[in-house]
């Protein structure tokens, strides 16, 4: 009897273990399954803020070196060594590419030896592709992180991991943002530098405001924006937009079909980054939204500050930041 329940066991742990592995194997081949069109059409953005913050410190330190790399790059083979996944993270990992890299190999090297490098260099170049290099500050050349924090400096805010939880207003659907929540009339800071692609009202999102990346890769959505007074200053679609420039105010509007309406019950920020690989996934089917509570945590280390305006009815940005590569 004894030995027939352990032959039992046996089978339906091996079954088990056959059944997870062909559902884990049947999400990898997901993961980094390029179309015939040859654009990534699906991304889960795990990369932690501990990870981002040790891959920054790493290529500041070494920029003017021999062993010039950068975040992307270290990056993209923990992604590869993790499969995505960067709950896996340790700081020796990160130190076993670099001890390497100083030892004469090169990033195409060491990638080379995952399968799936290049998918991952690719998908994290999209996400985190213009967040560091040259700026001025006050009239000073600098290089390093030229993104912002959404919240300018001094302002409270409360947030979690909400990415993917239920909606139901309009339809039944997923969050596909990260809400930060507030006080009604918090600057709203642009976090990297683009064209405003997007303003007005949104029955969803109330007064928002959509700015796409120089390199058309990233769209940042800012939503629920103040009744009355949503924006900083009058912004039109097609306006360039600076990296830490005050665009708006943190409200409470959306979920109405009539414009300028309150009907979010807490006072909060929805942002949300887009990834575009190809023009039809901008308001197509096979949109790109990634989970921003990791990068939210790592833009926290660089805030604007702010300052009213002669009139008192705005707030500006208090330093004067500019970058480099503004297209004309």
């Amino acid at each position: 009897m004894l030995k027939r329940r352990l032959n039992n066991l046996i089978i339906y742990l091996f079954v088990f273990s056959i059944g997870v592995s062909t559902i884990l194997l049947y999400k990898r081949n997901k993961l980094y399954e390029l179309t015939s069109s040859q654009y990534i059409k699906w991304v889960d953005f795990k990369v932690t803020e501990q990870a981002m913050s040790d891959a920054l410190k790493f290529e500041l330190a070494n920029r003017d070196t021999e062993n010039k790399v950068t975040m992307i790059d270290l990056l993209a083979i923990l992604g590869a060594k993790y499969g995505g996944d960067f709950s896996q993270y340790k700081h020796s990992d990160m130190s076993l590419i670099i001890e390497q890299i100083n030892n004469g190999k090169t990033i195409s090297e060491i990638g080379a030896k995952y399968n799936h490098y290049q998918y991952f260099a690719e998908a994290y170049s999209a996400v985190l592709g213009e967040f560091v290099g040259e700026y001025y500050n006050n009239g000073e050349r600098k290089f390093g992180l030229r993104v912002f924090s959404p919240i300018a400096q001094g302002y409270y805010y409360t947030h979690s991991d909400d990415f993917g939880v239920s909606r139901s207003y309009g339809y039944k659907r997923k969050h596909l943002g990260h809400d930060m929540m507030g006080s009604v009339g918090t600057p709203i800071i642009a976090v990297e530098s683009g064209y405003v692609e997007a303003i007005g009202w949104n029955q969803y999102g109330g007064w928002r405001i959509g700015i796409r990346s120089f390199d058309n890769k990233r769209y940042y959505y800012y939503a629920h924006l103040r009744k009355d007074h949503p924006y900083a200053f009058d912004i039109e679609v097609g306006d360039t937009i600076v990296a830490g420039d005050v665009i708006g105010y943190m409200g409470m509007t959306g979920y109405s079909a009539k414009e300028n309406v309150n009907n979010i019950k807490i006072p909060h920020l929805h942002f949300g980054i887009q990834l575009i690989f190809d023009p039809s996934q901008k308001d197509g089917y096979n949109q790109i939204w990634i989970d921003c509570y990791e990068i939210v945590k790592f833009l926290n280390k660089n805030k604007m500050t702010v300052c009213k305006t002669s009139d008192g009815k705005d707030y500006i940005k208090s330093k004067n930041f500019e970058i480099f590569d503004i297209p004309d």
